[in-house]
C-alpha cells in the first residue's frame, strides 16, 4: 500500500473528446495524512511507519500498539487452541530493532475522547481534513491544461 501511495502522475493520455487519463493511473499526487491509534497493530504498525519513512504525509491521532513480531508455524493443541511464540522481528537499515514494544508515534497527537465518538465527533478526521485543507491552500492541485495537437504528418525529432 505504501508503494501505491507513492506513486505520482508521469505522463497523461489524450483521446480526443476525452478528458486527459494519467499514468500510472493509480497515482496520487495531492497531499496524504494517516490516522493511527492505540488499536493499530502488526500491518497497523507497519504501514504508518512505511508511511513516515517515505515522507508520504502527516500521522494523526496516537501511538501504535507497537505488537510487530512475527509469529509463524505455532503448533496446535488437541483442545484446538494453540501457543503463539514469537518467531521474528523487524529492524531499519541502520540495523536497529523497531516498532515492537514502541509503536509508532504521531506527528499531530490527537486523542479520540469516547464521548466525543459518541456524539458523532471525530477529532481525528477534523484535524486530518484542516492538514489537507491548509496543505491544498499551500500547495494548490495541478490543473491540467491539454497541448495543441501536434502535427502528425511530419516527423520530428524528440527533444
Amino acid at each position: 500500500m505504501a508503494d501505491l501511495l507513492d506513486r505520482h502522475t508521469l505522463v497523461y493520455w489524450h483521446q480526443n473528446g476525452l478528458k486527459p487519463g494519467k499514468s500510472p493511473a493509480i497515482a496520487h499526487d495531492g497531499p496524504k495524512v494517516m490516522l493511527i491509534n492505540g488499536y493499530s497493530s502488526s500491518g497497523g504498525d507497519a504501514f504508518p511507519y512505511f508511511f513516515r519513512k517515505l515522507g508520504l504525509g502527516k500521522l494523526i491521532g496516537t501511538r501504535t500498539w507497537g505488537g510487530l513480531v512475527g509469529i509463524s508455524g505455532n503448533a496446535r493443541l488437541v483442545d484446538g487452541g494453540y501457543i503463539s511464540v514469537p518467531r521474528f522481528g523487524i529492524f531499519d537499515q541502520e540495523e536497529g530493532w523497531i516498532i515492537e514494544g514502541v509503536g509508532v508515534y504521531p506527528d499531530i497527537e490527537v486523542v479520540d475522547r469516547p464521548e466525543q465518538m459518541a456524539k458523532g465527533i471525530d477529532p481525528c478526521i477534523e484535524k486530518a481534513v484542516e492538514v489537507l485543507l491548509q496543505e491544498l491552500k499551500e500547495k494548490p492541485a495541478k490543473k491540467v491544461t491539454v497541448p495543441p495537437s501536434p502535427d502528425r504528418s511530419k516527423w520530428r525529432e524528440e527533444k
